[in-house]
């Protein structure tokens, strides 16, 4: 019998014009080559450990399905916490995946972090968001990995959002909370504070303990337990700078 084929995430493929042509070039092609090697660049410079990495990377020597959670301050090198090669069932190779929003800016985003083999879950947090949750799912299913900021992508920071919990009951993902730490770095103006390492600064990653929602457990008892979890990681993080 002929298997039917899902359609693999895609990225640069759009549904509605965002510009001129030029316009599109630009802002979707070569701002986000410039930043996505200016990203490399800087992430080369760095000296990268991994601390209680030993459940996440047993979750991925089974074959288990992963969702990477973390604050949206700490994305910038988060692709440093995802060091896994993985493939689907038929050979496939596969990685981890992003919701990115529908607008220009989320456009934008994700264009840049394909340069990462990171793919693009279309969708928002608004009124699609049901949509949203629908494609990670789907995305999940497919054999994809998923890094979820919890808190984005509008904020309010460092308050823990239902999505990740959802893609996990449903699909019996792992939750692993995880941390990315700088010993130098600056931190910008935005809404989140987003923290930019400074060039041949230490980073160290750090994962939680990996658990995933069973259909009996308290959404908004694991919602706590995991915002909980995530700010221990901040903390922790915050004093890895003075060791």
């Amino acid at each position: 019998m002929e298997r039917t084929m899902e359609p693999d995430l895609q990225i640069a493929p759009r549904g509605r014009p965002l510009g001129s042509p030029w316009s599109q070039w630009v802002n979707f092609r070569l701002v986000p080559f410039l930043a996505a090697h200016l990203i490399k660049l800087l992430a080369f410079t760095l000296r990268v450990v991994r601390e209680e990495a030993e459940a996440v990377e047993a979750l991925v020597g089974s074959d288990q399905r992963i969702v990477l959670a973390f604050w949206h301050r700490r994305l910038l090198m988060m692709p440093l916490a995802y060091p896994f090669r993985r493939k689907a069932p038929d050979g496939t190779p596969r990685g981890v995946a992003i919701l990115s929003s529908d607008s220009k800016d989320g456009e934008r985003s994700a264009a840049t972090w394909r340069w990462f083999g990171i793919h693009a879950v279309r969708g928002t947090a608004g009124r699609s968001g049901s949509q949203a949750l629908v494609k990670m799912i789907q995305a999940v299913k497919q054999g994809w990995d998923l890094g979820i900021t919890v808190d984005g992508p509008r904020g309010p920071r460092q308050v823990a959002k239902p999505g990740v919990l959802a893609v996990s009951r449903k699909t019996g993902a792992w939750v692993v909370p995880v941390c990315v730490a700088y010993s130098s770095a600056w931190t910008l103006g935005t809404w989140d504070a987003l923290l930019v390492p400074q060039p041949f600064s230490r980073v160290v990653v750090r994962y939680g303990r990996p658990f995933r929602m069973e259909p009996t457990d308290d959404e908004s008892e694991r919602r706590a337990a995991l915002e909980a979890c995530l700010n221990d990681l901040e903390r922790w993080a915050e004093g890895v700078k003075h060791d």
